[in-house]
């Protein structure tokens, strides 16, 4: 398997790309996506654009890692980052999932069942397309976060001015072509911005442009399809 690994990786060999999360160069990243992106996923951790991105931020623009103890809450977690964020964070990362066995701890984010201000750090991509009350997970997630703490919250880019959704769509078919796939229940606008701040938050956000120039961002595969960083605090 190994051998395998390595033989797939090596047509990929070269510098013009760059992963942030893995710290590894490639010839290019990997095509990925139900709709194919050319150039999207890392070939050597599975990093996509998005996870570039926060990765990037992370490192940059917060203070995840200056060593002070504390307690993350990462929902759904991302392959690329779990084993990066417990060595690096230790006892105080807790993983969550309502399905996925995998994590730490089954959890419901419209139902949190941990105290206020439980947490110094939450993390949520591309979650909350899929919650039937987005706006209860959010309340949640500011209920739990500390008073001093920070949350990044994460939705599919936004493309189109105002948030779409239709409790009557259910069938698969008809969500993937009104959301943008069969298990999302809406399609975030602009407004994604100020149901946040409905939440209780304030919002910051970060465009790829904000961090890195355009050469870097081609070297790093960011794109369009990194989306934005949503930066919450109370």
């Amino acid at each position: 398997m190994a051998v395998m690994n390595v033989l797939k990786t090596l047509r990929y060999y070269g510098n013009n790309r760059f992963c942030t999360v893995c710290g590894k160069s490639s010839r290019r990243f990997r095509q990925f996506g139900l709709v194919a992106r050319a150039d999207a996923q890392c070939v050597h951790c599975g990093a996509l654009e998005r996870h570039r991105f926060l990765w990037l931020f992370l490192t940059q623009k917060t203070d995840l890692f200056d060593g002070r103890k504390k307690k993350v809450l990462h929902v759904a977690p991302e392959p690329c980052f779990v084993f990066r964020l417990k060595e690096r964070l230790g006892e105080g990362y807790l993983t969550a999932d309502l399905a996925d066995s995998r994590v730490m701890v089954a959890m419901d984010i419209t139902n949190i069942t941990y105290p206020d201000q439980s947490f110094d750090v939450i993390f949520c991509s591309h979650v909350l397309e899929h919650v039937p009350d987005d706006t209860k997970a959010m309340r949640e997630f500011h209920r739990v976060l500390n008073d001093h703490g920070w949350s990044i919250l994460l939705v599919p880019p936004i493309t189109t001015a105002k948030t779409f959704e239709d409790t009557s769509i259910v069938d698969p078919q008809a969500r993937a072509k009104a959301f943008g796939q069969e298990d999302h229940v809406r399609r975030y606008g602009k407004d994604y911005i100020d149901r946040l701040r409905g939440a209780g938050f304030t919002v910051k956000v970060t465009e790829v442009k904000d961090l890195v120039k355009e050469d870097e961002a081609i070297r790093m595969g960011l794109t369009s399809s990194s989306g934005e960083i949503y930066y919450c605090t109370k």
